[in-house]
């Protein structure tokens, strides 16, 4: 059988069909590795450097296998890349007849059901809302996937979303009178006869935590999976593999309960008071958590008066919704299913009133909070998920692919195998292709700051403003907190004439959209903006990175899992703040060079890099860069381009 790596030669029927593709030994070596472990029925842990092309590397042998694959993404964003543009080009490249299909999440396609319902009440939405009830109603006459991605009029966050899609608690399954038209269900059912599957990671968890049967639809008859972004996998995964209750399960069911006493029990008013109790129990709950953007351990606020009572008034007014519901569930489907929801709801917050549970400070899960100005979320996530993991994986007999740009720690996987139960799985660590020592430089100035003084963000605006100004503009600054990027704005705005743009001030891809389309331009994001941002050319030259971004030692998710670290006789920062700290790094160092003519200067202010033992940990794990710690290397390295 040819092998990937002649495939995705230059004489290939890869190069045959794409135009400007070149090969690179890095992605031919990546597709033969792939290969193997797909025959094997093996596990492989892969990163791959950025240029690599690492989509083409598993697409290849994929494609080639003839087996039943999964293909899980980081974002739905990459999920249509993926199916859109990737797989039909290796397709027809490969002339195989491989049929693929695309999932996504309930939430993303339009349920006719609920949009009927959501009629019944447009005399209650806002003018603002009711028009894009109309706009959707228009769509969906023309629509056949149903996927509301392709209705780029309606903001993806706005309220009307919720009205018209389902999620797993609402659905009515084959008992819905619009079950023939699902969307979800046409979808599920051309993934299940699919050769080919691309999901989202977020999907493939929640398939892959489901309880009892232990798994769901998406998984039964995969021969392989691949993960693509596996970097994302940890955090992911321990979100289903914990339990939450959220201000938007709380009032859908609410609002659900209505349109279905509306429809099936108009005789039994009880249920519809019992339902606007809950939402203003619900409400009232949130305003005894007090201010917004608090995200911290359950057991700091659960004594407080206010909460107790509150929580208590939240899970008394359920319960007399389930008295309410019970006899008149065999009127419908709907309110059956509001009935099993409310019981669920019952169960997972009496945990967080549970003292045993809430107190035991040695418990291998933690029970913490967020607020918003409107919103809440109570979490109960496990601290490791590496045996659940590990559990349900051993449950399919399948070939096992986790790939990114960002899983190593110097050259060892251990971090990441460890995380997901992964420690007998075979590593392939490939360099990028790019011409680094030649493209790049990384500067590290002299800062006498240290990172925790009150003055060093200024130190960094003071050291930063003359690489700009090299540069002219064309630069990212990434910060490791809102509060550093709002004051580095305000000093930036001083001192500077460039053109910036803040995170926060629009949407994201607007504000990409204004950075590569105006000159000399300055863009000063935080976490959001240190991966899956890919800007190519001139427009982005030059990347500066405020410090080193450890977790914020406020987080109580961190906390908790750094505690059961030290319970297990394990060195907290070695083991889990300084690997974390490594691969966030280098997710923003590749933001700078994307494409093989790029060129640019990293700079990196942080001076633990060179005072600290660790910082040679950051630096072996960084693209092979010429450092340079003057300003006039820098000056001349834009000087050689004409730049300046």
């Amino acid at each position: 059988m040819i092998k990937p790596s002649e495939i995705l030669s230059a004489s290939g029927p890869v190069a045959a069909t794409v135009e400007g593709f070149s090969p690179r030994s890095q992605q031919q070596e990546m597709g033969d590795y792939i290969a193997e472990v797909l025959d094997e029925k093996g596990i492989l842990i892969c990163e791959a450097g950025t240029g690599t092309g690492k989509t083409f590397a598993y697409l290849v042998p994929a494609l080639l296998a003839g087996k039943r694959i999964i293909i899980s993404t980081g974002t739905r964003h990459l999920q249509d890349q993926l199916y859109h543009r990737d797989l039909p080009v290796i397709r027809r490249a490969l002339n195989v007849p491989v049929s693929i299909a695309l999932l996504k999440g309930r939430a993303n396609y339009l349920c006719l059901q609920r949009m009927a319902e959501a009629d019944t009440r447009w005399a209650q939405l806002s003018p603002y809302l009711g028009d894009q009830l109309h706009e959707i109603r228009i769509w969906a006459e023309k629509t056949t996937a149903g996927d509301i991605s392709e209705l780029s009029s309606v903001p993806e966050d706005s309220a009307i979303w919720p009205l018209v899609t389902s999620t797993t608690e609402n659905c009515l399954g084959q008992e819905c009178p619009l079950f023939a038209e699902c969307y979800v269900y046409k979808a599920r059912k051309a993934a299940i006869e699919a050769d080919v599957l691309v999901v989202n990671h977020h999907l493939f968890m929640a398939d892959m935590s489901l309880k009892e049967g232990g798994f769901g639809e998406i998984l039964p008859g995969a021969e392989a999976v691949i993960f693509d972004e596996a970097h994302q996998l940890h955090d992911i995964a321990s979100q289903f593999f914990g339990s939450t209750v959220t201000t938007r399960q709380l009032l859908d069911l609410s609002r659900d309960v209505v349109a279905a006493y509306l429809q099936s029990a108009g005789d039994m008013p009880d249920i519809e008071d019992a339902a606007n109790d809950l939402e203003k129990a619900t409400k009232d709950f949130r305003l005894a958590l007090g201010k917004a953007g608090q995200r911290a351990p359950w057991r700091e606020v659960k004594n407080r008066p206010a909460v107790k009572t509150a929580l208590d008034e939240l899970i008394l007014k359920l319960n007399l919704l389930k008295t309410c519901l019970q006899p008149a569930t065999e009127r419908s489907r709907s309110l059956e299913n509001c009935l099993n929801r409310t019981l669920s709801l019952i169960g997972r917050l009496e945990t967080f009133v549970d003292q045993a549970k809430s107190d035991m400070e040695s418990s291998e899960s933690l029970q913490w909070f967020e607020t918003w100005q409107r919103t809440f979320v109570l979490n109960d996530t496990p601290l490791t998920i590496a045996d659940i993991f590990q559990s349900r994986r051993q449950h399919y007999q399948c070939s096992w692919i986790f790939t990114s740009a960002t899983l190593a720690v110097g050259t060892r996987f251990d971090y990441f195998s460890r995380r997901l139960g992964l420690e007998e799985a075979k590593t392939c660590l490939l360099d990028s292709p790019f011409d680094y020592p030649n493209q790049a430089l990384l500067y590290l100035p002299e800062l006498t700051v240290e990172p925790n003084h009150e003055q060093y963000t200024q130190a960094v605006v003071e050291a930063a403003i003359p690489v700009l100004e090299a540069s002219q503009g064309r630069a990212f600054v990434l910060f490791t907190s809102h509060r550093a990027l709002q004051q580095a704005a305000r000093l930036f705005s001083e001192r500077t004439g460039f053109s910036f743009f803040v995170q926060g001030e629009a949407p994201k891809a607007d504000l990409l959209k204004r950075f590569t389309q105006t000159k000399s331009s300055v863009l000063l994001g935080t976490s959001s903006f240190w991966e899956g941002v890919d800007v190519r050319g001139e427009a982005l030259s030059c990347v500066i990175i405020d410090k080193l971004p450890f977790a914020s030692m406020g987080d109580p998710l961190m906390q908790a899992r750094l505690a059961a670290l030290r319970r297990h006789g394990q060195n907290p920062f070695m083991e889990y703040q300084l690997p974390e700290a490594v691969i966030t790094l280098k997710q923003g160092v590749g933001r700078l060079i994307r494409d093989i003519h790029d060129t640019g200067v990293m700079m990196i202010c942080d001076p633990r890099l060179k005072t600290k033992s660790y910082g040679r940990i950051f630096l072996s794990s960084l693209p092979p860069m010429r450092q340079v710690n003057k300003i006039e290397e820098i000056e001349r390295f834009f000087g050689k381009k004409g730049e300046v």
